[in-house]
This record gives C-alpha cells, structure tokens and sequence, in this order.
C-alpha cells in the first residue's frame, strides 16, 4: 500500500491573493481535499461512508503550518499525505506541497485528527478494523522530531 500519495492540483484565481500567490488560509483547503482524495482513491476509505454507517468520523483538533515558498496562481502544484502517528483516538497527517517536478517544498501541515462519535459527541477510541489499517499505513519519521525541526529539514529541499 501507498504510504505516501501524490495528487495534482492547479492553483486557481479565486483562492489567490492580489500577490497572486495562493491565499495562506485556502493552503488548508487544498491539503484538506487532498487528504480525503488520497483515503478515496488509495485507500478505498470514504469518511462519509463511515459516518452514515458507523456515525463516527475526525475531526481537526490542530494545525501546524508553514508557508516555505509561495504558490502561484495558475501553478501547478504536487500534495502529498502521509499518517506518521496515531494512538487510540486521534491521528497525525502530514501533508506536503511542492512544486511540479517535486523538487522544491512549498509548504508542510500537520493535522491532527480527533475520532468523534457525531451521535454522542464525545471522542471515542478506534476501532479494531481502524487500528489494523493505522498499522499498515503508518509512515513514522526515523526518529522524533518537532514541527519546527520538521519545517527546517524541508526548507534544505
């Protein structure tokens, strides 16, 4: 299995600023489709399927982001997602903008991802089946490493 997905997208007008470079606050929406593009497409996962069935999905209890090069308008750009943690009730995603060609980083994410009941709206524990997939998918970082060791390791990309 993928445990880094790729998608392309081309960055469109009206989620630019007057600089023409992509607005910082739309770089979530952009990660964010991304993500749920990759868990459909590589993973055959749909969070909407879960919660009509299981009545549980995540929700984003926290961002970390950095703006390293900016995104032009028009540009096309790669996104990457990658699960580098989970524990019982949340998850880690790391998902990285670059150019093109991959070879300049344009921006790094980490989210982290609450498990929420929508029916009794409190956190709940993963399930069995989640918690074999999570073993499968998880990409860890070779040793631990903070956001901001994180972003200057990318930005000597």
């Amino acid at each position: 299995m993928e445990k880094t997905p790729f998608s392309k997208y081309q960055i469109r007008f009206p989620d630019c600023d007057p600089f023409n470079h992509l607005n910082n606050a739309r770089y979530l929406d952009y990660f964010m489709n991304a993500r749920e593009d990759h868990l459909m497409k590589y993973y055959q996962f749909s969070p909407y399927q879960r919660i009509k069935e299981a009545g549980t999905s995540w929700v984003v209890s926290e961002n970390r982001i950095a703006y390293i090069r900016p995104a032009l308008l028009m540009e096309e750009v790669l996104i990457s997602s990658s699960l580098r943690r989970w524990g019982d009730s949340d998850v880690q995603v790391e998902m990285l903008m670059w150019d093109k060609d991959q070879s300049k980083i344009k921006s790094v994410l980490w989210a982290r991802f609450v498990h929420f009941n929508i029916r009794t709206q409190k956190v709940e524990s993963h399930t069995p089946d989640l918690t074999e997939r999570f073993q499968v998918l998880e990409n860890p970082f070779p040793s631990v490493m903070s956001f901001e060791e994180r972003t200057k390791e990318l930005k000597l990309l």
